[in-house]
């Protein structure tokens, strides 16, 4: 059991959370509404102002592709207004795009990841309770306590050598001797 823990815990930490996302915002459900309603009105105004064929295609297939964005993140609480060409064109349109562009950037951070796991495994140990349960609990608190200070020493570390420019390079050749597999995991710990 406890090479199956340190193992998932190894994983989570060398893969990172390039592959983790979080659920859809409300802004993000609203951006999607919008483009839908952008990419409708689009095919209707090309249409209506008799665009060349290619034009008139190319602005239905956005409505229907479009459509998959809203499917995808699902309707917004609260619908933002866009009957019109003006209403989508709006500033604040603008604007809550920008937001779900920045906010479908966020990852989470592979530390809060990794905490969370760890408090999940300890909260199921409880639950079963027993000698064998409390020493899997000890484990990963343990582990968690072990992960924290990993994150300290490495973060600390960082801001060391942003301090004292003139010990980076001592400091990198005292750790030329690291294992591939420290190296690999201080270098994820570095980007997140």
């Amino acid at each position: 059991m406890r090479k199956t823990i340190v193992t998932l815990t190894a994983v989570l930490i060398m893969g990172g959370c390039g592959q983790i996302r979080f659920g859809p915002s409300e802004a993000q459900k609203q951006n999607a509404w919008v483009h839908n309603r952008t990419a409708a009105i689009a095919s209707q105004t090309a249409q209506a102002e008799q665009s060349s064929e290619k034009l008139q295609e190319l602005t239905r297939l956005s409505e229907t592709q479009s459509q998959a964005f809203v499917a995808y993140c699902g309707l917004p609480e609260e619908l933002p207004k866009a009957n019109t060409a003006e209403d989508v064109l709006s500033e604040s349109n603008k604007q809550l795009a920008a937001t779900a562009i920045a906010q479908s950037k966020q990852r989470p951070d592979v530390w809060d990841i990794a905490d969370s796991t760890l408090e999940l495994g300890i909260a199921i140990a409880g639950l079963f309770g027993g000698a064998g349960a409390v020493r899997f609990a000890s484990f990963l608190q343990d582990a968690k306590a072990k992960s924290n200070a990993l994150k300290e020493v490495v973060l600390g570390n960082e801001i060391f050598k942003k301090t004292n420019p003139d010990a980076a390079e001592a400091f990198k050749d005292s750790q030329k001797n690291q294992s591939p597999l420290t190296k690999q995991i201080v270098t994820e710990v570095k980007s997140s």
